[in-house]
């Protein structure tokens, strides 16, 4: 059997990784900027992480939900402080995508509705429903495409008020800073605006915190910088550093019926143990401060760049999530970065970087990036 290859551009194969750095199986080392699509929270092998998902291991790596499973109800507590919604209710399950199909599902199942609107732009995950409210026709085939979502665009706030005022969208879903998107940013006004229009019609609001989240805009969720609380909020990447795990949190003015919500490997012990650790490491290390200190940093070095060095026209980001625009094309740009410089970097639309490094990035790797981008773009 032939192996489909879903991502692969660059013939590397990466066998070792330690905080922001990865090795391929050649010895050779390269900066991530990248961790694994924002996947990687902590860094690379932490040694707590490590250690506790081993431990964990040698004792129980499954059993199903049909039994107690006390490392989901101490996940709850810990992330409730964590990120300040101690009163939701925490679903967990195992990946963004299915993390959007549910939150949707739950909000459709509440106001009795189908009808759900979503950015231009936006990208929610690969799976049904998921993508039908992803704003790329490239990936929505024939069977998603059932009608049922109105693409608008991102802060616009009287495009989406006037369609939530035909009173029958379910749900208005956004990402407050989107990331295949190219790193757009929602603003206060539109955000505050949105929360007010779907509250006054009976909509939820769901804010999908897949990529922003889980500390990488410098607070713990990027909607947290726009002042509003949504009703339903789903996370994933970060959330387990490489381990397969996703959630929906859950407003308390919203109670599921018994049944409508399930999932068979969701929040599992190892995966509850991975989430565990992470939580462990954020707090010990203040990374959520980290990702603001070192990313305002880096966006303020990227800003003074871009009146020095070609090719840059323009900076956008929040916190360790940041999209560089160019006048050329990013696959040379990342093909130089990654060969001749050792760097990884990700990419959106035709010319942006996306940097989403993990959240454990120092200054002094900020600078060393800053000196592979400017090697590359006054070379190419």
């Amino acid at each position: 059997m032939k192996l489909f290859d879903v991502y692969p551009l660059y013939d590397i194969n990466i066998v070792k990784g330690k905080g922001c750095q990865v090795w391929d199986d050649n010895g050779q080392q390269y900066l991530d900027l990248y961790g694994g699509h924002a996947v990687i929270s902590i860094g690379h092998c932490h040694p707590h992480y490590v250690s506790k998902v081993t431990e964990q291991l040698s004792k129980l790596g499954f059993y199903s939900n049909s039994v107690i499973n006390t490392l989901q109800q101490q996940l709850a507590v810990r992330l409730g402080k964590a990120c300040g919604y101690d009163d939701y209710q925490l679903f967990l399950i195992n990946s963004g995508a299915e993390a959007n199909e549910n939150a949707l599902k739950l909000a459709s199942f509440v106001t009795g509705r189908k009808r759900i609107l979503a950015a231009g732009k936006a990208f929610h995950g690969r799976t049904s429903l998921a993508v039908e409210v992803t704003n790329n026709p490239k990936i929505v085939a024939p069977v998603n495409d059932n009608g049922h979502v109105t693409f608008l665009p991102l802060n616009d706030l009287e495009a989406w008020q006037k369609e939530l005022a035909k009173g029958d969208v379910c749900a208005c879903i956004i990402e407050c800073i989107q990331g295949v998107g190219g790193i757009q940013l929602a603003t206060a006004e539109f955000a505050q605006g949105l929360a007010e229009a779907c509250k006054e019609h009976g909509t939820m609001l769901v804010c999908d915190e897949i990529q922003c989240g889980y500390g990488r805009s410098g607070k713990f969720f990027a909607h947290q910088w726009l002042g509003i609380r949504p009703d339903l909020i789903t996370v994933a990447k970060g959330i387990a550093n490489g381990f397969p795990m996703g959630a929906v949190l859950i407003s308390p003015d919203i109670t599921p019926v018994y049944g409508q919500l399930g999932t068979t490997f969701g929040g599992n012990h190892l995966a509850c143990t991975a989430a565990l650790a992470v939580l462990d490491v954020m707090e010990k290390e203040q990374l959520v401060e980290n990702a603001r200190v070192v990313g305002d940093y880096l966006i303020s070095q990227l800003q003074e760049m871009r009146n020095t060095i070609p090719h840059i026209t323009d900076i956008r980001g929040r916190g360790l999530m940041i999209g560089i625009d160019l006048d050329i094309p990013h696959k040379d740009v990342r093909s130089h970065l990654i060969h001749k410089e050792h760097c990884f970097t990700g990419c959106a639309s035709t010319n942006i970087l996306r940097l989403l490094p993990p959240l454990c990035l120092t200054k002094a790797e900020a600078d060393t990036f800053l000196l592979k981008l400017r090697n590359t773009l006054t070379g190419i």
